[in-house]
C-alpha cells in the first residue's frame, strides 16, 4: 500500500521532500514495535544503496526542484504578495519522538540514538523533538525600474547561483522600512498640522547633495525619534535642497527607490518655513555632520541645539552642549554604531541596512580612501546584507555609475546636478535696499561641451532658460571629462545676461591669463553672449570660483 503522502511542514529537510526520505521520517504507519538495533544493523543502514530501496517506494514519482521551490509560495488576494512559512521542526505525538525507519516494510526498525542526548537508558538514547517557533516571511515581486545590464559590475556568487532577471526581481519584506516610512509619514503629518503643542526638533545636514548627507540625515532623525521618547518634540528630518533637485541626481533616486523610502513623505527645505517655527521660538535644530549651517540658513543659527559629528574645536556655536566630535569615519558608520546599540533589530532589515552602506561606501571611496578608519570597515561589514546580490563592489559601481549617467536627464537637470550660486548685494540705498544685486552661478559637469551641447536640440535656449529661471547675470559651465586616449581635459562655457557683460569679463579674464590660461573653442556655434573656452587641465575649480568672485565684486563697481 502507498503510503500517504506527508504535508509540507512535517518534511524535516524543505525543498528535499524526496519519497523515499519521506518514508524514512514517518517509519511504519501500521504501529509495529520498536527494536534498537545492534552496531552492526547501523553499519548495514550506512551502507544502504539506492538499489536496496523497496519496491514500493520506487514505484513512488519524484518531485523536481522546481516544484519543490515554487510549492511554499502562495498567491493572495492582494496581488503579488507571498508568504513562506518555515519549520524546522516536524509534528509528533510523542515527546519522546519515536521516529523510525522502515527498510523492508516488516521488522527491520531502527530508532534514532545519538550521543548528545537529554534522556538515557540502558540499551539507547532518546532525542527529544522540541518544538520550534513558525518564521514567516513576505515577498514581494516588482517590475525593475532601471536596467543595470550595461554596468560593468564585479562577479557575485549569488548571481551566478540565483541568476538575473532584467524584468523582474523578488524582494522579501522589510519590517525596519515599513517602520521608517510610518515614521517618514506621521512626522510629516504632524509638520502640515502645525506640530501644535511642540517643539519642532529638526535634523538638517549641509546643502550637498550626496548619499551621506541624505542617509544620515534620515537615520539621525529616526535614531532620536527612537531614544528620546517625548511628547515635548516632533523630531523630523530636512532634506537641504529643493525636491524639483532630485530628479537631477540620478544616484539619489535609485537608492530610495531601491531601499523602498517612501519619497512624498520625506520634507525638503523649500516645503518647509524654518524661520516661522524659529519667530514663535519652538524651533530646535540638530546639525548632523558639520559644525556650522550653510550660509543661507545662518540666520537660524541660535536655534542649533545639537551638533552631530563635527571636527574637533570647530563647533563654532558655543552655546551647544552636546556635540558629537568627528571620529575620521562616515557619519553613517557613526549612526550605524549608535542604532547596533540601541535597536540592532533594525539593521536586520535588508534595504533599511543598504541605505546606511551606501552611504558608508561613497563617504569612503569603497573603503579604499586614505580617511577610510577601522570603524568604516567594521560598520560596512555589519550592514552587508544590504549589498544584495550584488555585493558591495556591486553596490558601489552602481552608484558610481548612476551619479554619471546622464542619457535619462534633461539639460536643465545636468545644469542642476551640480550647481553653486553667489549673490552679491550692492550698495546700500538711501532706504537700506541694495542698489544692485549681482548673481553668479557655476554649473560642474562631467562631459565634453560638444557632447552637451548635442544633448538636446534646444540646448543652447535651455542654458538660457535656466540662466534666468536662477535670475543669474553670468553663467559659467566647467567641463571636466577624459578623451578616448584617457587624457583628462577642461573646457568652460560662458553664459552673460548681455553682451556688454561678456566683453568686460573676457577682459577681466585677459588680466588674469597668468591664472586663468583661455583658448578660444570655434567647434560649436553659440550666441554672442556665450562663449566657449579650452582650460589647462591643472586649472581647479577653486582657482575659477575665486575669479569668478573677484569679478563679481569688481562687476558691481
Amino acid at each position: 500500500m502507498r503510503p500517504p503522502k506527508a504535508k509540507p511542514q512535517d518534511s524535516y529537510i524543505r525543498g528535499r521532500e524526496n519519497p523515499y526520505f519521506a518514508g524514512l521520517l514517518r517509519g511504519n504507519d501500521t504501529g509495529s514495535q520498536n527494536i534498537s538495533p545492534s552496531t552492526s544493523d547501523t553499519g548495514d543502514l550506512r551502507g544502504t544503496s539506492v538499489s536496496d530501496i523497496p519496491g514500493k517506494f520506487k514505484d513512488l514519482p519524484v518531485k523536481d526542484s522546481v516544484s519543490d521551490i515554487l510549492e511554499p509560495f502562495e498567491q493572495t488576494t492582494f496581488g503579488t504578495l507571498l508568504k513562506v512559512p518555515r519549520s524546522t521542526s516536524f509534528e509528533s505525538q510523542s515527546s519522546q519522538s519515536d521516529m523510525s525507519f522502515d527498510l523492508d516494510g516488516s521488522n527491520h526498525l531502527v530508532k534514532q540514538s545519538s550521543p548528545g542526548t537529554f534522556e538515557t537508558t540502558e540499551e539507547h538514547q532518546v532525542v527529544p523533538v522540541l518544538p520550534r517557533p513558525m518564521i514567516e516571511k513576505s515577498f514581494v515581486l516588482n517590475k525593475r525600474k532601471s536596467n543595470l545590464s550595461n554596468i560593468p559590475l564585479p562577479q557575485s556568487a549569488a548571481t551566478f547561483y540565483n541568476g538575473f532577471s532584467p524584468q523582474f526581481e523578488i524582494l522579501e519584506s522589510c519590517e525596519s522600512t515599513m517602520k521608517l516610512n510610518l515614521y517618514l509619514k506621521a512626522r510629516k503629518d504632524d509638520v502640515s498640522a502645525g506640530v501644535p503643542g511642540k517643539f519642532l526638533r529638526a535634523v538638517i545636514g549641509q546643502d550637498v547633495s550626496d548619499v551621506g548627507s541624505i542617509a544620515s540625515t534620515i537615520m539621525y532623525a529616526l535614531y532620536l525619534n527612537e531614544t528620546i521618547k517625548s511628547d515635548q518634540f516632533c523630531t523630523v528630518p530636512i532634506i537641504n535642497m529643493k525636491r524639483t533637485d532630485l530628479s537631477s541626481h540620478a544616484e539619489l533616486k535609485w537608492l530610495l527607490d531601491s531601499c523602498h523610502i517612501d519619497v512624498p513623505s520625506l520634507l525638503f527645505v523649500d516645503e518647509i518655513d524654518l524661520s516661522y517655527f524659529d519667530l514663535f521660538g519652538c524651533l530646535k535644530l540638530v546639525l548632523v555632520n558639520g559644525h556650522k549651517l550653510p550660509a543661507r540658513q545662518e540666520a537660524l543659527k541660535e536655534a542649533v541645539v545639537e551638533v552631530f559629528n563635527c571636527r574637533k574645536d570647530e563647533s563654532v556655536y558655543p552655546w551647544v552642549e552636546t556635540v558629537t566630535v568627528d571620529q575620521d569615519c562616515s557619519c553613517c558608520s557613526l549612526i550605524a554604531e549608535k542604532l547596533f546599540l540601541t535597536s540592532p533589530e533594525l539593521l536586520a532589515g535588508q534595504r533599511f541596512s543598504k541605505l546606511l552602506l551606501a552611504g558608508i561606501l561613497m563617504d569612503t571611496g569603497n573603503l579604499t580612501s586614505p580617511h577610510c578608519t577601522t570603524k568604516d570597515k567594521y560598520m560596512a561589514t555589519l550592514l552587508l546584507n544590504g549589498a544584495g546580490r550584488f555585493g558591495s563592489n556591486g553596490l558601489y559601481q552602481i552608484m558610481r555609475y548612476k551619479m554619471y549617467d546622464i542619457s535619462d536627464l534633461k539639460v536643465v537637470d545636468i545644469l542642476r546636478k551640480d550647481f553653486k550660486k553667489w549673490t552679491r548685494g550692492g550698495k546700500p540705498g538711501p532706504t537700506g535696499s541694495r542698489s544692485m544685486v549681482s548673481n553668479i552661478g557655476m554649473s560642474s559637469i562631467g562631459i565634453s561641451l560638444e557632447q552637451f551641447l548635442a544633448h538636446e536640440r534646444s540646448s543652447k535656449e535651455e542654458i538660457k532658460n535656466f540662466q534666468q529661471s536662477e535670475k543669474l547675470r553670468l553663467l559659467m559651465i566647467v567641463s571636466g571629462y577624459y578623451d578616448a586616449q584617457k587624457n583628462f581635459k577642461r573646457e568652460i562655457l560662458v553664459s552673460a545676461e548681455s553682451v556688454e557683460l561678456m566683453r568686460n569679463l573676457l577682459s577681466f579674464f585677459s588680466s588674469n591669463a597668468s591664472h586663468l590660461p583661455l583658448k578660444a573653442m570655434h567647434g560649436p556655434s553659440l550666441r554672442d553672449d556665450m562663449k566657449a573656452f579650452e582650460i589647462d587641465e591643472v586649472t581647479s575649480r577653486k582657482t575659477i570660483e575665486r575669479l569668478l568672485e573677484e569679478f563679481g565684486g569688481a562687476s558691481k563697481g
